[in-house]
């Protein structure tokens, strides 16, 4: 018999500092893996994602909330308590925590959290296992160091604009893609450190995470073309720079995306939407020539497909074994039976909204369990809570705290 499932980081620790989302959805990640994330909030006002709305949280009548839907993606699993960190007492309470955590998360400007006494080193000197984590723009150092910048700047600075959209006109991803590979980045490392930690050095470290160095390193084999021959990749739309065909295409009905990255693929999807002249013809007889014709080639494709339905051509590409999809919405996104058979949709109480839905996280381990039962929390929902647990502190000092605006 299989036993009880364990969540990987159960007994870790971790005071999430940050705010929006690259460094809410690193501790999120963590959360989902077992950690006890202590989300450290602005009093009164929380964290500013929270009024990123319209859409808001809808109560259990209907009416909108303050806390937006910006916020519910990245803080699932967490404690929210409230500090103000500008006032000596609450820097007091944040290096009492520090001591006691495993992992701190910080995206403040460089250096701002220095002048609070709550910078690496002064951290590092009360705890020195804490892995510190600084997610931000520039990184910690260089002549951009202390620039302001959100996930446009960087998929515009970092060359991911430059390799979407048309020849014309480059676009960024329309979600804050950056902001999300940097949360991952930050996980990997922050798990890095704390192995490293735990079996070899009995220290923590200081993980410092750029946005902008993350949007470089996305790049991946568009970076490695521009590196291995001096020019850099042409935008192609929808299509892909690999094989080809490799792109969205127009049917009668709507939109489809399908890939023949090889001869065997080429020839089945040639067959399956009867055009089966064309792997032998020699402009596209290897994937080298497709690649060399692709602009003929895709034009003799859409003309064809043009004319038929999208769910004819898929069940034909289906039984065929090429690769092939329709171009969701999001609500058909999450209607689709494999989406909804891997469970990418979770289910949580919240405190005002009743039952609701968030995106799973997406891990599948075989002696883990990895989610987050608790909701995004409201704001300062656990400062009492925190405080008596890890601070000892009893009720009347909390209320006098709390009557003073620290926390």
């Amino acid at each position: 018999m299989q036993q009880a499932l364990n969540k990987p980081l159960a007994g870790i620790r971790v005071l999430d500092l940050s705010r929006i989302l690259a460094g809410p959805m690193t501790g999120q990640w963590l959360a989902d893996l077992g950690a006890d994330v202590i989300k450290v909030e602005r009093p009164g006002k929380g964290d500013e994602s929270r009024t990123y709305g319209p859409p808001f949280l809808r109560d259990r009548d209907g009416t909108p909330t303050d806390t937006a839907a910006f916020y519910l993606a990245c803080n699932r699993g967490k404690r929210s308590m409230t500090i103000d960190l500008s006032s000596a007492e609450g820097q007091d309470i944040v290096r009492g925590l520090a001591a006691q955590s495993d992992v701190l998360i910080e995206n403040f400007r460089a250096g701002t959290l220095a002048r609070y006494g709550l910078g690496h080193e002064q951290l590092r000197a009360l705890n020195p296992r804490l892995v510190y984590c600084s997610i931000t723009g520039f990184g910690q150092d260089g002549p951009y160091a202390r620039r302001p910048g959100y996930d446009g700047i960087f998929q515009a600075l970092g060359g991911l604009m430059a390799t979407s959209g048309h020849p014309e006109e480059p676009m960024k991803v329309g979600m804050s893609i950056v902001d999300v590979i940097t949360s991952l980045y930050a996980v990997m490392a922050i798990q890095a450190a704390l192995r490293q930690r735990d079996q070899a050095t009995g220290l923590g470290q200081h993980v410092d995470m750029a946005l902008l160095d993350c949007t470089v390193a996305t790049l991946s084999h568009y970076a490695m073309s521009y590196l291995t021959t001096g020019e850099a990749p042409l935008r192609r739309g929808n299509g892909g720079y690999g094989g080809v065909p490799s792109q969205a295409f127009r049917c009668k009905d709507r939109s489809i995306f399908l890939v023949a990255a090889n001869n065997a693929q080429f020839g089945r999807l040639c067959e399956a939407i009867g055009l089966p002249q064309l792997p032998g013809d020699p402009r596209f007889d290897s994937t080298s020539r497709r690649i060399a014709n692709r602009a003929v080639l895709v034009d003799l494709l859409a003309a064809t497909l043009a004319q038929m339905e999208s769910a004819d051509v898929l069940d034909r590409l289906e039984l065929a074994d090429v690769p092939a999809s329709p171009v969701n919405e999001l609500p058909e996104v999450f209607a689709d039976p494999q989406v909804r058979h891997r469970g990418m949709l979770q289910q949580v109480d919240h405190p005002l909204g009743g039952s609701m839905h968030l995106v799973a996280n997406p891990l599948r381990m075989s002696c883990s369990a990895v989610g987050a039962s608790r909701p995004p929390p409201l704001v300062g929902e656990h400062t009492r809570e925190i405080l008596k647990e890890l601070a000892g502190m009893d009720d009347v000092h909390i209320d006098a705290l709390m009557a003073q605006g620290v926390v």
